[in-house]
């Protein structure tokens, strides 16, 4: 009888621990920004305000997490009302394409805390592959909630025509390459 409750006991510590989490945004600790060059002198930066990001993963490192993200593109602000307008309207048509959508094909563990996120980015309405720097930041308990919170900071690049976003700098000061970060909390759910 002792060795099937300790056998009972294994088998169920050994499932517990390939759990399947899944991690949802804590939107009151969260911030998607991006960052263009200006007519070649200076970076102008901005933020979406309304996104969500989800990840499920079954290991503590997170190496095997799968990720996806949605970003409101008329929610984009430079906190500049005109330039906002021309963004929206003009540069990523949010009519047409209200969404930014990300998906993870991979998350790997490079060194330490570091991580590549690869996946598809979809912008503009087109497709295309996109590779980000990720730092584990860690966990904490947070005071309010008692839930711990996993942090995370996602950088990357992307060049604006790949996504059929081609106006020339010279017309209007904005740069090709556009800046991609993300400070966000994650907490199981």
């Amino acid at each position: 009888m002792k060795k099937t409750i300790t056998l009972l006991s294994v088998i169920a510590i050994s499932i517990a621990g390939f759990a399947q989490n899944t991690y949802t945004l804590d939107k009151q600790h969260a911030r998607l920004t991006f960052s263009a060059l200006h007519i070649g002198i200076s970076h102008i930066d901005g933020i979406f305000k309304i996104f969500d990001a989800t990840f499920v993963s079954t290991k503590e490192d997170f190496s095997d997490a799968e990720i996806e993200m949605n970003a409101d593109a008329n929610s984009l602000t430079t906190e500049v009302v005109p330039r906002d307008e021309d963004l929206r309207d003009n540069f990523l048509e949010t009519k047409k394409y209200p969404t930014i959508h990300f998906v993870s094909s991979s998350f790997i563990r490079t060194i330490g805390n570091n991580y590549k996120l690869r996946g598809l980015i979809t912008i503009h309405g087109v497709t295309k592959p996109i590779v980000f720097d990720v730092v584990f930041n860690g966990k904490g308990q947070n005071p309010h909630t008692k839930k711990y919170s996993y942090g995370f900071t996602i950088t990357g690049k992307l060049d604006r025509t790949d996504f059929n976003i081609s106006a020339e700098p010279i017309l209007n000061g904005v740069g090709y390459e556009i800046d991609l970060k993300a400070n966000v909390e994650f907490i199981i759910s």
